[in-house]
């Protein structure tokens, strides 16, 4: 049975969306998630919600727990998860409000913990990773978001950085040059812990600012950022209740 798991999720909490909808408070091995698990169905199958940074968004991107969040959804049989995030873009191309349905990332954070497999003392555990999303959720995303008329690129590479600063324009104009496409400070961990889980993982994210390369405007702002997402928060979620409308057909 398919179970999907959404992590950020804003809006989706709506009751006209979210249908008989409960709350779960857990526990896990590596302590509590950022939230309790929202339980009920989206469109008819069955989803859980989580809220990466807290319930009032209380935890920096460093503080948040992303072993306890990915594995309080493995303990609830998730199947699938579905990401939401905000990002800065890196390309003229893809503008603010614009979806990157992403396939690649770039870690650049330092103070996290992203693996459970802290010791190799019941043997060696390296998780391949050179493909971290997975593809059948990034098409379903893809084609969603063409079928609802969004602005949906259909592939990006993300470079995470440790926040909660923003970066400087020569950190910036390094990270064009290896070839992120956007920025932002919370997928690489997700990406890395949900392959390790053996849980399908998939991320869409909304660019809502330039970062601080393109110097003839001026750099990112948080109260840019929030205005932008809040303008396109439901795009995001019609595009999240298309996908998941598409396990029940």
């Amino acid at each position: 049975m398919v179970k999907i798991g959404i992590i950020g999720g804003s809006g989706l909490e709506n009751p006209e969306i979210f249908k008989d909808g409960s709350i779960l408070e857990v526990d896990t091995a590596y302590g509590p998630p950022s939230a309790p698990l929202k339980v009920g169905t989206i469109a008819g199958v069955e989803a859980i919600l989580l809220a990466r940074h807290g319930v009032d968004h209380q935890y920096s991107p460093t503080e948040v727990n992303n072993r306890a969040n990915i594995a309080a959804l493995r303990d609830a049989g998730v199947t699938h998860i579905i990401a939401t995030t905000a990002c800065g873009s890196l390309r003229a191309e893809i503008e603010r409000g614009h979806l990157v349905v992403l396939d690649q990332f770039i870690d650049f954070t330092r103070f996290r913990s992203n693996t459970f497999h802290d010791s190799f003392a019941g043997g060696a555990q390296h998780t391949a990773m050179a493909h971290p999303f997975n593809e059948d959720l990034r098409q379903r995303l893809i084609a969603a978001g063409q079928r609802r008329g969004l602005p949906v690129h259909p592939r990006g590479c993300v470079v995470t950085i440790e926040g909660p600063r923003f970066s400087t324009v020569a950190e910036s104009k390094m990270f064009r040059l290896w070839g992120a496409d956007v920025i932002n400070m919370s997928t690489a961990p997700e990406a890395m812990l949900a392959n390790e889980a053996r849980i399908p993982y998939a991320a869409v994210a909304m660019s809502t600012d330039y970062d601080c390369w393109k110097e003839d405007e001026a750099p990112v702002t948080w109260e840019e950022i929030l205005a932008v997402f809040r303008r396109n928060a439901a795009n995001v979620t019609g595009l999240l209740v298309e996908v998941i409308s598409t396990f029940n057909r």
